[in-house]
């Protein structure tokens, strides 16, 4: 057996010869190659060193067979492609082993262009198949979920997790930069969906012509420089989850095309006659004031009611200081990370300020500060001197001892949502405007205040 280290091409055969052209063949393109002269050689090999990137197996084979092989390996969870080598005329056998989880075959006698081709793409498919998990472990990463202690967060947290258990459309609620996207992704992770696409689809910035192209896709000659028949992202997301970001703001003419979505499950391309039809989880989300919009005629009533099966309010930053060193942690190793950097902690005086100041960018806001502190900052440390002016200018909302946090921050909101209603009359939907929240939430914060 021939060792070698570092990723290689396992080559699994009894044929001295057969391994002899095969060693020279893949090393003259470039290759390294470990040879196993049968089945359980190749075993041995496998324990005692790093897995291959690529394995050559032949089928028949004394001591243990290539079949029992390939078998073995899948049961272990080995995840490199096996090409299965047969004897002229064992085209069953390389159909059963295909069956057994074998990438592709090859024949023998050997033909180098054929081998050189199926070898290629092999390693092509395993190359894009390790970059796709990288990419999505990075995804999940830049989408962590941190929730902190917040009662409030944690009860939307709690009732999204209820809502993944089913097929329901979810409404997201609150404020631009509270995590709205974040906590779709997490709804599609905790559901049976999971293993299926989840499609963001930003519904603010595009014409009513373009998004709904984007949404339901269009047929060849549809619109001018529509040279093909394009999917639209509802259509991709089939059995998976489709997010629609800032509902709120489509037209009223996309807004019945989505009505009938909702409903049916179906819809038109742009400019095609046959209903196309999908199995889609639909997550909603928007910083709009529905009930308000479809009093002024803005939103249609039964859209409203289509999307607001189960809803849920994320609170924005202000209203959970609490959670603000916890999430600041949070973006610090991951900025650190990112960028290689040694940042450690954040200072007493830092960490008074991020948890002073008001956040009107939310948890967005949030992790742009930290981002920039730690491009620009010296490790370990993240100092006040680290941070924007306008968050160095922070004042705290109670003063310092005459209360506790809790009872700081209730008295704040107190006066806040007091101070709102005087100047409105006592109009919820106006003062929900004026603080800058969904009318929902203010009934909500109204009631654990004890504000009658």
């Amino acid at each position: 057996m021939t060792e070698t280290n570092g990723s290689r091409i396992l080559v699994v055969d009894d044929d001295p010869a057969s391994r002899r052209m095969l060693d020279l063949r893949l090393r003259a393109l470039g290759h390294e190659v470990a040879l196993a002269a049968d089945g359980q050689e190749a075993l041995t090999a496998l324990e005692n060193q790093a897995p291959p990137i690529l394995m050559l197996l032949d089928l028949r084979m004394p001591r243990l067979d290539g079949m029992d092989l390939l078998r073995k390996l899948r049961k272990s969870g080995a995840d490199f492609p096996v090409i299965v080598i047969t004897a002229h005329g064992s085209v069953e056998a390389a159909v059963e082993a295909m069956r057994e989880g074998a990438y592709d075959f090859i024949p023998k006698p050997f033909d180098p262009k054929h081998l050189e081709i199926v070898v290629r793409k092999a390693l092509e498919r395993e190359t894009l198949k390790r970059e796709v998990e990288l990419l999505t472990e990075e995804t999940d990463k830049r989408h962590r979920l941190v929730v902190g202690d917040s009662a409030a967060m944690k009860e939307a947290i709690e009732t999204a997790r209820k809502a993944a258990a089913s097929k329901t459309t979810v409404l997201l609620l609150g404020e631009s930069g509270t995590g709205k996207e974040i906590v779709a992704r997490a709804i599609h992770a905790w559901s049976e969906r999971s293993r299926k696409p989840f499609v963001a689809i930003n519904c603010v910035g595009l014409s009513k012509d373009l998004l709904e192209s984007e949404l339901f896709g269009h047929e060849k000659g549809a619109f001018t420089g529509a040279h093909e028949s394009k999917k639209g992202r509802v259509e991709l997301a089939h059995g998976g989850t489709v997010f629609l970001d800032e509902v709120g703001d489509i037209s009223s003419d996309l807004q019945t095309k989505l009505l009938r979505f909702l409903q049916e499950r179906e819809f038109d391309r742009v400019g095609g006659l046959k209903p196309v039809t999908v199995d889609v989880r639909v997550i909603a989300a928007t910083n709009r004031d529905l009930p308000q919009a479809v009093q002024d005629g803005r939103f249609r009533e039964d859209l409203y009611h289509r999307l607001d099966v189960i809803a849920i309010t994320l609170p924005p930053l202000r209203e959970r200081r609490g959670d603000i060193p916890t999430l600041a942690s949070y973006f610090l190793r991951r900025f650190s990370l990112e960028t290689k950097k040694a940042f450690e902690d954040i200072a007493p005086a830092a960490e008074e300020k991020l948890v002073a100041y008001g956040w009107p960018g939310n948890v967005r806001e949030l992790a742009n500060v930290i981002e920039r502190a730690v491009v620009l900052g010296q490790e370990p440390t993240i100092a006040l001197h680290h941070l924007p002016p306008r968050i160095v200018a922070a004042q705290p909302t109670a003063p310092i001892g005459r209360f506790s946090y809790r009872a700081g921050l209730d008295a704040s909101r107190r006066d806040l949502v007091l101070t709102a209603l005087g100047q409105t009359g006592g109009n919820r939907a106006a003062a929900a405007k004026v603080l800058g929240i969904q009318r929902t939430y203010l009934l909500k914060l109204m009631k654990a205040l004890g504000i009658e």
